[in-house]
């Protein structure tokens, strides 16, 4: 009897399910529903349509954003060095070379 309480547990409505009423439930859990495969043609037009709804940046945007990618890269990569360089010199100093 013991053995079977512990095998049960509450769901989200809070009522007990058995060990074999929820293998039940993931059972009978719905398929998804077979695809129909779209020819590669009316997939280019579809494509076509949804990039024409695209609002692309203005070339003044990119160049702004690239800018501050740029600095942000060179901004943590002198930090990863120079912590990098500092770790090093006092994994030397402590454990010697």
């Amino acid at each position: 009897m013991a053995n079977r309480e512990s095998r049960r547990h509450r769901g989200r409505d809070g009522k007990r399910h058995g060990a074999a009423e929820t293998e039940r439930q993931t059972d009978t859990a719905a398929v998804p529903a077979a695809r129909t495969r779209t020819p590669p043609r009316e997939y280019l037009g579809e494509v076509r349509q949804e990039l024409k709804k695209v609002a692309w940046p203005r070339r003044q945007e990119v160049v702004s954003y690239t800018i501050v990618v740029l600095v942000a890269t060179a901004v943590l990569t002198a930090l990863v060095f120079a912590m990098d360089f500092v770790f090093g010199r006092l994994v030397f100093a402590v454990f010697g070379s």
